[in-house]
């Protein structure tokens, strides 16, 4: 049975592997974190987190490639073979790594959502204490606007231009340069490298050396860098007279075609979710241990450095029932939930049926023990009381611009249009692998526009998955964009069969008719939307289309102001509120409009006209006079320009302003002659 668990539920304390939440979705008491004493001398901290690498692809066990940064760092410090991942994504798995929580806990099921404000994170703690902290990431995933850069007096984020990530060599030149600016200990550093994410290019010399394989080419790469990075780290640490503490992790793994997935966030395997983790600084013996544990628990190790406090610290021997999530296909095409909890050698997956793995004896999870199987009464109560999420949280932020989403779409991360259906019977994650491709595949081209190509694959999804919202529902809009409207519209009757109380896909009907000749249809659908749910930010925009080719300027300025409280406007957006603004004689808001353009475009502006008519309605005359004189000769509007500047040049009684006044007679159009002609404030000054 699918359950769906609510923020505001009342519910009890539920303990999960000594996490303790004040509700079922609520966030971790991390009180008894505050108890430990301050040592003398505290380390300098090193995180490194290893995007997509699977614990078999790097270290002292990894089958053909070698990895020698990684495996002596290992033979220096404590290696886990059995570490875990929260969630085979990498934003909600680095929220777990960042907030000691689940993702029961902090809220983050998928990428391309929000780290809540009221969960206060790793580098927060750290900075209060007294630790000066750096973050450097690699991929837009973890860019600072989804939550994880709060506490950081520097978290690089920045980008090469035109790509969505940068590779561990640009990554480490950045960390090694601010190093050099650093002075003196505490520090706590966090370096994210991107490299193994498909798809795969290892630089060379790894492109030849791992021609075959090239994810290993790219872990290799990485390797390379982040021993870099760690000797770089240690030597400038130690040559100010700290002590340096490094954790090396990976956020989750890569499926590579076992169990029918090619990369990963659908299952909970092993190829996904165990991953490599070293620790090593004062306190940790070097050795390897084989008890399962949570990368959640790199919060409560760095706590314990800083002196903040021992529990659940990986240098202790806390055991746990280790947890963890795949519910990007529930949550995006209504399929079951999944969940893990690994004990000793045993991994049960639940998701609909349990699946029962001896992963000690069977690494590869090729032998279902099945529902038989024997395990401890605590496997079986954190699989049952493991909460899941609402379907509503798969939906992506209204105020996620649609840059923001073809940055994701580019890494590969696509979300759902919709909320999924929740429904008995629905089809096991595990037994719908041969989709997964199919599905990756359709949301690519659908979010690259390529609706033509998309077609047939969300058609192949459809005869396979009937109730999947999010596909039926991009299959309608597909053809709409194509200008099939008979078709879109059948495909939003069928979407609309599927999920017959689904506010979105009315508003993808709507949506469909304003780009129509029955753009009036949309009306009282939007209408509805908008009264039912009115931070729907994509019906609201539409219904201030609406009202604008309907003439009611008062409710389209109303609108938008209320879309770009939600949402950040651009250029062309605020430019478009100035002129609608100035149509309706809101002369305040129209300047504000076109000030906010003129601040985003700078040097490109080229409506000074408007905002010198403006300032000029508004007796802002030196203002009117400055934009007045930015307008260009060369342009078709400066007849106009010269006109209001003459204006503005009498009213200011400049000494000049006869001259101007000949100016504006001599390069007048046929519009401006008429004005000058009957312009009063020229007739009391004399033609030179």
């Amino acid at each position: 049975m699918i359950q769906a668990c609510h923020t505001n539920a009342a519910a009890g304390i539920l303990a999960l592997a000594g996490l303790v939440f004040s509700s079922a979705c609520g966030r971790a008491d991390h009180s008894q974190l505050q108890t430990g004493t301050t040592p003398t001398v505290r380390p300098s901290i090193l995180l490194v987190t290893l995007d997509t690498t699977r614990a078999d692809a790097i270290g002292p066990d990894a089958n053909g490639i070698e990895t020698p940064a990684f495996t002596t760092l290992a033979s220096r410090g404590r290696r886990f073979r059995q570490a875990y991942a929260t969630v085979p994504e990498t934003l909600p798995s680095h929220s777990s790594m960042m907030t000691g929580l689940y993702p029961a806990g902090h809220g983050v099921h998928e990428n391309a959502r929000y780290l809540p404000a009221h969960h206060t994170v790793l580098a927060e703690q750290l900075q209060q204490a007294g630790y000066r902290t750096a973050a450097f990431i690699s991929s837009f995933v973890l860019a600072r606007r989804f939550g994880l850069a709060r506490g950081f007096d520097a978290y690089d984020d920045e980008l090469p231009a035109g790509h969505v990530e940068r590779t561990s060599k640009e990554t480490t030149d950045r960390a090694l340069a601010y190093l050099d600016r650093a002075s003196g200990p505490p520090l706590f550093m966090w370096v994210h490298y991107f490299d193994p994410h498909a798809p795969y290019a290892p630089p060379a010399p790894f492109d030849r050396q791992y021609a075959n394989t090239p994810y290993l080419g790219e872990i290799a790469a990485m390797d390379q860098h982040m021993g870099r990075l760690v000797e770089g780290f240690e030597q400038r640490v130690t040559s100010h007279g700290g002590s340096p503490a490094i954790v090396i992790a990976g956020d989750h793994g890569e499926g590579l075609g076992e169990h029918g997935e090619s990369r990963h966030g659908h299952l909970l395997y092993q190829s996904t979710m165990r991953v490599p983790m070293v620790l090593v600084g004062p306190g940790v013996s070097p050795g390897v241990s084989d008890t399962p544990v949570s990368t959640r628990r790199i919060f409560h190790t760095v706590l314990d450095w800083a002196g903040l406090g021992a529990a659940h610290s990986l240098r202790g021997p806390d055991t746990e029932v280790v947890l963890g999530e795949a519910m990007k296909p529930f949550l995006e095409y209504g399929w079951q939930p999944q969940i893990m909890a690994v004990e000793g050698r045993h991994k049960a997956i639940l998701a609909g049926t349990r699946e029962v793995y001896d992963v000690a004896a069977d690494p590869g999870e090729t032998r279902n023990l099945g529902a038989g199987a024997s395990l401890p009464p605590s496997v079986h109560k954190a699989l049952n009381d493991y909460p899941v999420p609402a379907p509503e949280a798969a939906r992506v932020p209204e105020n996620l611009s649609e840059e923001a989403r073809r940055n994701l779409a580019s890494l590969g991360y696509v979300s759902a249009s919709a909320p999924a259906i929740v429904r008995k019977n629905a089809p096991r994650p595990a037994e719908m692998a041969r989709l997964f491709d199919v599905i990756e595949k359709a949301s690519d081209l659908f979010v690259q526009e390529r609706y033509a190509q998309a077609i047939p694959l969300l058609e192949k999804i459809l005869a396979e998955d009937p109730y999947n919202l999010d596909a039926a529902l991009r299959l309608a809009t597909a053809h709409s964009a194509l200008g099939h409207d008979e078709r879109a519209v059948e495909g939003f009757r069928k979407a609309a069969a599927i999920a017959p109380r689904s506010p979105d896909v009315r508003t993808y009907l709507a949506l469909h008719y304003v780009k129509t000749r029955d753009w009036e249809r949309a009306a009282p659908l939007l209408e509805r939307i908008v009264s039912e749910t009115p931070e729907r930010l994509p019906a609201v925009e539409a219904l201030a289309v609406i009202r604008e080719r309907q003439g009611r300027l008062a409710e389209a300025l109303d609108l938008r102001q209320k879309i770009y409280t939600m949402r950040k406007p651009t250029a062309a957006e605020m430019t478009h509120l100035g002129r609608l603004a100035m149509t309706a004689g809101r002369t305040s808001l129209a300047i504000e409009s076109f000030e906010g353009a003129r601040t985003l475009q700078r040097d490109t502006f080229k409506h000074d006209l408007e905002l010198g008519v403006l300032y000029l309605a508004a007796r802002r005359l030196e203002d009117g006079k400055a934009a007045l004189d930015r307008v260009r000769s060369d342009s078709p509007e400066y007849p106009m320009a010269l006109f209001k500047r003459a204006q503005v040049s009498v009213l200011l009684n400049e000494p000049d302003r006869a001259a101007r006044i000949e100016q504006a007679r001599r390069r007048a159009d046929s519009t401006t002659r008429q004005l000058i002609a009957k312009e009063r404030l020229f007739q009391s000054t004399q033609k030179p």
